[in-house]
């Protein structure tokens, strides 16, 4: 099984929505979290070390997790899909982005 961890700043759009469409893809648990101290849930070292893979929604975020968690990172992979925050929840177009971008890093 496969542990994503989905992050963007809050956890209120992008991230719980990569978090939803791909919970029940075959091999694969998801969690989501936020950069921002006012997140929904923020992000953890216990998250970071339960993550195999941390996907990013930009640059930035790569930044903070590695600048905040980086002695936790250890074998966590982490990449950034660049979305930018201008989409919500369940957006149509967030869901067809994040399916595309997602495609190299999901078990078969």
């Amino acid at each position: 099984m496969k542990r994503i961890l989905f992050v963007c700043s809050r956890n209120r759009w992008r991230s719980p929505t990569a978090e939803e469409i791909f919970a029940s893809h075959p091999g694969v648990e998801t969690a989501s979290a936020g950069t921002a101290p006012d997140a929904d849930n923020p992000l953890s070292a216990e998250l970071v070390e339960w993550a195999d893979l941390i996907v990013a929604m930009e640059p930035a975020h790569l930044r903070r997790i590695k600048a905040g968690f980086g002695r936790y990172l250890g074998r966590v992979r982490t990449v950034s899909l660049n979305i930018p925050d201008k989409y919500r929840y369940m957006d149509e177009k967030l869901v067809e982005i994040l399916r595309e971008r997602m495609r190299p890093h999901l078990p078969d």
